[in-house]
C-alpha cells in the first residue's frame, strides 16, 4: 500500500455520491419528467434545452466539478488539467472515431438495408448529443474514475476501477430504460453490452490521455451516429 492508497473513508465518498445521483435521477426520470412533459406539451427547442441542458447540468455537472476540485488531492487529474492538457500518444486514440463510424454504418445497413437519416431524429436528439457527452463523461470519467485511479496504480487496480465504472455507468441507464419500457429488451437483445464496451473505451481513453475532452468527443460522436442512423 502506498501513501496515496485509499482508505475505507475515501471509498465511501464516491459510493455515497453515486447513490445520491442515482436516486435523484431515477426520481426525476420516472416521476418528475412525465409531469414536466405533460405540462410543457409538444417538444420544442426550449423544453429540450431546459431538460437536457439546464437540469442535467445542475444535477450532474456542477456537483461533479465541485467534487473534483474538493478532492483534487485524491484525483489522477485536476479539473483544469483534464481540459487543457493531454498526455503524449493521444493521437492514437483518434482511430476510435472511424471505428465507431464503420460499426454504426454496418449496423444500420444490416437493420435497414441502406443508409438514411432516421425519421425520428429531432432537435431534442441534437441537444441530447451536445449535453449528454459532457454531463456523463464529467461524472463517470472526470470524477468517479478520476478519483479511483492513481499515478502509481497497478494494471490490476486500473482494470478493477474501469470495470466498476462500467457497471455503474450501465446501472445509471436503468431508469430511462424502465420509463421507455425497454429494460427487459435491452438485456434480451444484449444491447446492454454496448454500454459496457463504450464505458471501457471512454475510461481507457481518459486514463491514458489524462484528458476529458477526448472521451466527451467520442461520446458525442457515438450518440450522434446512433440517433441519426440506427
Amino acid at each position: 500500500m502506498t501513501e496515496k492508497s485509499m482508505n475505507k473513508k475515501d471509498i465511501i465518498i464516491p459510493i455515497v455520491y453515486y447513490l445520491c445521483l442515482y436516486g435523484v435521477w431515477a426520481a426525476y426520470t420516472l416521476l418528475l419528467k412525465p409531469l414536466i412533459c405533460d405540462a410543457l406539451g409538444e417538444e420544442t427547442f426550449t423544453s429540450s434545452f431546459l431538460r437536457s441542458g439546464v437540469l442535467k447540468n445542475l444535477v450532474w455537472t456542477l456537483p461533479a466539478a465541485f467534487l473534483i476540485v474538493k478532492y483534487k488531492e485524491h484525483c489522477l487529474v485536476s479539473l483544469n488539467d483534464m481540459f487543457t492538457k493531454i498526455a503524449p500518444g493521444w493521437k492514437g486514440y483518434l482511430v476510435i472515431f472511424p471505428c465507431f463510424l464503420m460499426f454504426v454504418i454496418v449496423s444500420a445497413w444490416r437493420t435497414h438495408g441502406g443508409l438514411a437519416i432516421a425519421e425520428t431524429f429531432t432537435i431534442d436528439d441534437v441537444i441530447t448529443v451536445l449535453f449528454v457527452g459532457i454531463t456523463e463523461e464529467l461524472v463517470f470519467r472526470g470524477w468517479l474514475l478520476n478519483y479511483s485511479v492513481r499515478e502509481d496504480s497497478s494494471k490490476k487496480e486500473q482494470y478493477i476501477a474501469v470495470a466498476v465504472n462500467a457497471v455503474m455507468f450501465l446501472c445509471i441507464h436503468f431508469p430511462i430504460w424502465i420509463s421507455k419500457g425497454q429494460f427487459i429488451s435491452s438485456f434480451a437483445s444484449l444491447g446492454f453490452v454496448s454500454i459496457i464496451v463504450l464505458s471501457v473505451i471512454f475510461s481507457i481513453a481518459f486514463i491514458r490521455t489524462k484528458n476529458i475532452v477526448l472521451p466527451i468527443a467520442l461520446h458525442m460522436f457515438w450518440d450522434l451516429l446512433v440517433f441519426m442512423l440506427i
